[in-house]
């Protein structure tokens, strides 16, 4: 199977396993990125099982409304039944390294609203250890030099993704050279304590609850 049915083949199994979460007051958190989209496209055949959807974007906004899916603001949602979104990394303890396109600071707060958090990918983002992919870091524009050398002192190499701009109008330091990240936590922690840091890509306070990970052999779950 090529990448692309993998990540087709986890995304329905992502809207079989949330089904029996779903009532007629549900209201869906959903993530952003490539398996993302190709989960809202599957869940939109569903749209009469749930309320409404919370997005972690602009981007997934537009998707859902595209396929007449009511989005609402996270504010007057309160906790949501279940958020699923994909991931650049995932260790077996399901910590995650999440961000490569821009959305982690969202991504992060719907998280956390959301009673479960189910992770969707296909098998190239399992990891031993997280590291390899460069671990992302929203910054307040004003911080991004005094954030970058404060990046440098925790052994990464922080390099500006120049010419983007977050749906919170900042900016990201991708931070590369971290591998392999021995405590996902402490380092998640230690880089949002940096004044200017808005947020980080590392979910290991909060990680998945459950992984649906997609491979040769089919889609199989991970739990903590």
């Amino acid at each position: 199977m090529t990448q692309d049915q993998l990540k087709a083949a986890v995304a329905a199994a992502a809207v079989d396993y949330i089904l029996p979460l779903l009532d007629d007051d549900t209201i869906v958190g959903i993530g952003t990125g490539s398996t993302a989209n190709l989960f809202i496209d599957a869940l939109a055949a569903h749209q009469h099982r749930f309320a409404a959807a919370v997005a972690s974007s602009e981007g997934s906004t537009e998707r859902l409304r595209s396929h007449g899916i009511e989005v609402v603001d996270l504010n007057s949602a309160g906790q949501l039944a279940v958020y699923v979104d994909g991931a650049d990394e995932s260790d077996p303890q399901l910590n995650l390294i999440k961000g490569g396109g821009a959305a982690l600071t969202r991504e992060k707060i719907v998280t956390a609203a959301a009673r479960q958090f189910v992770c969707i990918a296909d098998a190239s983002k399992w990891v031993d250890h997280l590291g390899s992919f460069p671990l992302p870091v929203e910054v307040i524009p004003m911080a991004r030099s005094y954030v970058a050398r404060e990046l440098l002192k925790l052994g990464g190499d922080p390099v500006w993704r120049e010419g983007v701009v977050t749906d919170n109008g900042n900016v990201i330091i991708d931070l590369h050279g971290l591998y392999p990240i021995r405590d996902p936590a402490q380092l998640e922690s230690d880089i949002n304590q940096l004044a200017g840091v808005v947020c980080n890509g590392l979910f290991a306070q909060r990680p998945a609850d459950c992984l649906l990970l997609g491979g040769a052999d089919g889609v199989t779950q991970h739990r903590r």
